[in-house]
């Protein structure tokens, strides 16, 4: 677990195919590079799924929107599969707002995004 300036980024392995980051606070310019740590610490391999927890996110800015953008790609280029779960719907209406919704895939629940990553 990894905790600064409101920002908790706790890794819970679900299986050894799927990674589950739960994230809990707000996401912004100052708390960004915790989430950014915990992402480059994960290696992703063909097949594997991860599942972004976003359920006791509050807050999210544009320098958090871009390392969840950032996070899709990089699944993407080792041939795995993103999901955020638990949007809160304000955060979730901005992404969809922004389009977002067309590239990142949301679920309302973890588990719902686990068994969708199967």
């Amino acid at each position: 677990m990894q905790h600064d300036h409101g920002l908790t980024v706790t890794y819970q392995p679900h299986s050894a195919r799927v990674h589950v980051l739960v994230v809990t606070g707000d996401l912004d310019h100052h708390t960004s590079p915790l989430l950014q740590g915990a992402l480059d610490e994960l290696t992703l391999a063909p097949g594997d799924g991860l599942v972004i927890d976003l359920s006791a996110l509050p807050f999210c800015d544009s320098t958090g929107i871009s390392i969840l953008v950032t996070a899709h790609q990089r699944a993407q280029d080792a041939g795995a599969r993103l999901a955020l779960a638990g949007l809160d719907p304000d955060i979730a209406h901005v992404f969809k707002i922004m389009g977002l919704d067309r590239l990142l895939s949301f679920y309302e629940t973890t588990d719902k995004a686990i068994a969708a990553l199967r």
